[in-house]
């Protein structure tokens, strides 16, 4: 079960999250916090994966629960589901960028906005709880879901998964932003043209009187015909691309016309969606009917996007292909935070395991048990780590003790792959 913070001092909404969360088995237990102070700390201490703030509460300083969790994203990289009166939504946008928002709920649609947010994630659970030990296990991640024609799915999952391949370091701050982009084109083509029928002229016109396509969508899903039709969505990710297929229950449509837009599309207005998803990611294709689109996302190798705050102030170190970080025996004054690159161990000058970003530290253990060190690390290719010395870091975990917490989960998941591995080993008789 997972704890997931529930910040907000509304005792109609807080019975609501319990009733909604129970629903869904024992997968979320939520923590009321009525008080900044105390949700402060718990965000701090307890590092969670999800957090529901409620930034309409009067009684909470969302503000600086936002500055807080935005101070060190490599830290709080948890998503955020944030719950808001309509008159608030301008600024709260304003406030949110760069933050690992996973929904934007207005009090309003709470309940069944919320229920269809947590069934997302207990379907893909894997994806919002990367840094736990199966991230390091898995290949590959897939998943699959069957959304109705309503536009918070949309958007739920335009951030789920763009936020989490740029937190597990998969694709960079700019892919993270074309890949939210042409998920959201795509998956609201499937809902709008696909399953509503809305062509380009009616959706024009609509635009030019009324300026919101929502409620056209909400018009046409009267029709109950079309409100049974479902919107398929699948992805697959493995360490160097990810793959897309969205697929609606439409007739289709021309796409080869939209591929090559003749002069009368009114760009400015919209009908642009399908360019402009073509320019931002790769392999866009239609099966022959056009009700089903197909694409993929390259990967980025071996970087990381987010260095922690408490260490952006310490020098790089740069390795070239089989350089030398440490070797076996000398003494451990240094723990290494991976920056880029990949690092071979070697203990009795067998290679025993290869670290990346994803491991973040090197040398770790050795470094706090004050022992030297077990393990020669050599640079497979090109790297760069931070040197961070035992002071400096003793130091930081007296200012930010939270920070110390961090590495112990850390170093719990390490022995929990290492006995993994073990028992993988005497299982398969090696």
């Amino acid at each position: 079960m997972r704890k997931m913070p529930v910040i907000s001092s509304d005792p109609e909404l807080n019975d609501r999250v319990e009733k909604i969360c129970a629903k869904m088995g024992d997968i979320f237990h939520p923590v009321f916090l009525s008080d900044s102070r105390e949700a402060l700390e718990y965000l701090m201490y307890e590092l969670p994966e999800v957090n529901l703030i409620n930034f309409s509460d009067p009684e909470i300083d969302s503000q600086a629960i936002l500055d807080t969790i935005k101070s060190d994203p490599w830290l709080h990289y948890g998503g955020i589901i944030g719950v808001h009166n309509r008159q608030d939504l301008k600024g709260l946008e304003e406030q949110m960028p760069d933050s690992n928002v996973i929904s934007l709920i207005p009090r309003g649609e709470f309940v069944s906005s919320f229920y269809r947010v947590l069934r997302i994630l207990v379907q893909n659970r894997r994806i919002i709880f990367q840094r736990d030990l199966q991230s390091y296990l898995l290949g590959s991640i897939a998943g699959s879901f069957v959304m109705d024609n309503d536009p918070y799915n949309v958007k739920t999952y335009a951030n789920l998964i763009s936020n989490y391949l740029y937190n597990s370091n998969f694709i960079n701050r700019d892919k993270r932003d074309r890949l939210h982009v042409a998920l959201s084109e795509m998956l609201m083509n499937a809902v709008e043209h696909g399953n509503c029928d809305i062509d380009y002229e009616e959706k024009t016109a609509w635009l030019q009187e009324h300026g919101d396509i929502l409620d056209l969508v909400r018009e046409k899903c009267t029709d109950p015909e079309v409100r049974e039709k479902r919107v398929n969505f699948s992805y697959r990710i493995i360490a160097d691309r990810s793959y897309f297929t969205i697929r609606d229950e439409g007739e289709g449509f021309d796409w080869r016309s939209r591929l090559e837009p003749g002069e009368d599309v009114n760009l400015s207005l919209h009908g642009h969606g399908i360019q402009m998803t073509r320019y931002y990611i790769e392999n866009l294709c239609y099966n022959d009917s056009g009700n089903e689109v197909q694409f993929e996302l390259s990967h980025q190798h071996n970087e990381s996007n987010m260095v922690p705050t408490i260490f952006r102030e310490q020098e790089e170190h740069t390795f070239k292909d089989g350089e030398t970080v440490f070797k076996e025996g000398e003494e451990s004054n240094y723990l290494y935070y991976i920056v880029s690159g990949t690092f071979d161990i070697y203990a009795s000058s067998r290679l025993i395991s290869a670290l990346t970003p994803d491991d973040i530290f090197i040398g770790e253990m050795s470094f706090l048990l004050n022992d030297r060190r077990s393990a020669t690390v050599l640079s497979h290719g090109r790297s760069v780590v931070k040197p961070i010395p035992k002071k400096a870091f003793l130091n930081v975990i007296k200012e930010k003790p939270h920070y110390g917490i961090f590495l112990a989960r850390l170093l719990a998941q390490r022995l929990s792959k290492l006995n993994a591995t073990v028992a993988e080993l005497k299982s398969s008789g090696s």
